[in-house]
């Protein structure tokens, strides 16, 4: 949200309370911000702008991405040399601790996308190397070649995963994880806010950027049907229903930290709710059920 639907000092509002809570990892990208007033990057701007001012870098995680701006699209071994250039000037730090290949880009050569990532960990511009948007597949490959001579080994897996998105992780993809003991980090952790209780039949109309989406895509009665399970299960518990949602994707296996944005201090600590939730089995069971995916 940081550029996007959110300008520099509430972004500095949500980061303050966010590491005053015990908050460490932070996720950017260099496409984020893109539709916003900074256009792309400016996530990564005002992450580093924060960072500077409160003299924090030490203290944290810091993972972005490459591969998917128009202007250095795919993972070549040139691409993500620019593109790591360009995330650490804009978020003003000498190395990133994760970077992703955003999506796989299958016209390149995985032995050089894997290379070009080992000489900046080599150079000491990146710590480690991770993967988003992969198939099982082509994960897989990856992971059959990193750690070879002159290659880096993905240590995460940042997927499309939440209570309404389940089919495309779950199954072959976790398989991949399980076995070669990879982090799976989910991003849309709230299904881009469906899971924070906001949306509602007949409720009245959301202004955000993703509503639209939500909509089309998340009201249905699966989708109603999850809203009821995670009301009755955040009422038992005294919390939030975002809190629940992500407490059913933490106690996923594989699944090491979900990714969820707030766009206020008090959204933040009610996602934060998650860390300290522990669901019942039953509860676990009855939000898995009410959310199996549909059978074409």
């Amino acid at each position: 949200m940081f550029g996007w639907s959110l300008d520099e000092e509430r972004s500095f509002a949500v980061l303050d309370a966010y590491a005053q809570a015990g908050g460490n990892f932070i996720d950017t990208a260099d496409t984020y911000g893109r539709s916003g007033p900074g256009g792309a990057g400016s996530s990564e701007q005002i992450i580093g702008r924060w960072m500077a001012a409160r003299g924090n870098r030490e203290q944290l995680v810091i993972a972005t991405k490459v591969g998917m701006s128009p202007d250095l699209p795919g993972l070549s071994g040139a691409t993500i040399r620019a593109g790591i250039e360009g995330s650490l000037e804009r978020l003003g730090i000498d190395a990133v601790d994760l970077y992703y290949a955003h999506r796989d880009d299958p016209d390149t050569p995985l032995e050089e996308t894997l290379g070009a990532f080992q000489v900046l960990i080599d150079d000491g511009r990146i710590r480690h190397a991770a993967a988003s948007n992969y198939s099982a597949g082509r994960l897989e490959q990856a992971l059959s070649l990193g750690g070879r001579d002159g290659m880096a080994r993905y240590v995460a897996l940042q997927p499309h995963y939440n209570l309404m998105e389940r089919d495309q992780y779950e199954g072959e993809l976790a398989a991949v994880c399980e076995r070669h003991d990879l982090a799976c980090i989910p991003y849309f952790g709230l299904a881009r806010g469906f899971l924070t209780g906001k949306y509602r039949r007949g409720g009245e109309r959301i202004d955000s950027p993703r509503a639209a989406g939500v909509r089309e895509s998340y009201f249905n009665e699966r989708g109603f049907a999850v809203l009821d399970a995670l009301d009755e299960i955040a009422a038992a518990h005294r919390t939030s229903v975002a809190a629940v949602a992500l407490a059913w994707l933490l106690a996923q296996p594989t699944v090491l930290a979900p990714i969820a944005s707030a766009t206020s201090p008090a959204q933040l600590a009610e996602l934060l709710a998650a860390g300290e939730l522990q669901l019942a089995p039953a509860e676990l069971e009855r939000l898995s059920r009410a959310s199996a995916p549909t059978v074409a």
